[in-house]
């Protein structure tokens, strides 16, 4: 199907642009979210008397979201998630989850402008990009920890995971006989009156 897209769509054009795209993503997608028109004769004579106001209106949306990317640029939030020795989230950090941080700190974003691929299932700093206009994106960096130490740690660049691997290697040994049957106490620590 042929669709004159009303705004930037990543991947695909910018606004004014006829492009030929799969039915269901036009259907689905495109026209009920107001981002593109069929590419007809009728359309294509309304778009081009409106196209100065479409252009103007989505200029102001884009100073607008600039505006909004410079108060969330170098943004970074914390979450505060139970895990398990090896760092995986019993759980996961969704975009609702991200959501409610980022309104918490006086930011003002919407469900559709976080970019999450697939949610966050384990401990560490995580970038995810927030889409604030289709030509403005900005990068937040999500510090998911166990505790409050932990993020704080992990805030100035301490990798939690290898560090608490790297004191279990330190830790105690035994020492282990390759003869010995099991249960049987070793020879030098058995009682006295056992050996004489």
């Amino acid at each position: 199907m042929d669709v004159i897209l009303l705004e930037r769509v990543e991947k695909l054009g910018a606004i004014g642009d006829v492009v030929t795209v799969k039915d269901g993503f036009a259907r689905n997608f495109l026209l009920p979210r107001k981002k593109a028109l069929r590419a007809n004769a009728a359309n294509k004579k309304v778009f081009d008397a409106n196209r100065e106001r479409i252009e103007a209106e989505n200029a102001t949306r884009r100073t607008d979201a600039e505006a909004e990317a410079k108060t969330l640029e170098g943004a970074s939030v914390t979450l505060i998630r139970q895990s398990s020795n090896t760092g995986q989230l019993y759980g996961s950090v969704a975009v609702r989850d991200l959501i409610e941080a980022l309104v918490a700190d006086g930011h003002k974003v919407d469900k559709s402008q976080i970019a999450l691929n697939r949610p966050i299932k384990s401990v560490g700093l995580h970038d995810v990009k927030v889409a604030l206009h289709p030509e403005v994106s900005v990068t937040v960096k999500v510090n998911v920890a166990r505790s409050p130490e932990e993020a704080e740690m992990q805030a100035q660049g301490v990798d939690i995971m290898a560090s608490m691997f790297e004191r279990d290697e330190a830790g105690f040994t035994e020492d282990y006989d390759p003869n010995a049957e099991p249960g049987e106490i070793a020879r030098d620590e058995a009682p006295e009156e056992a050996q004489g």
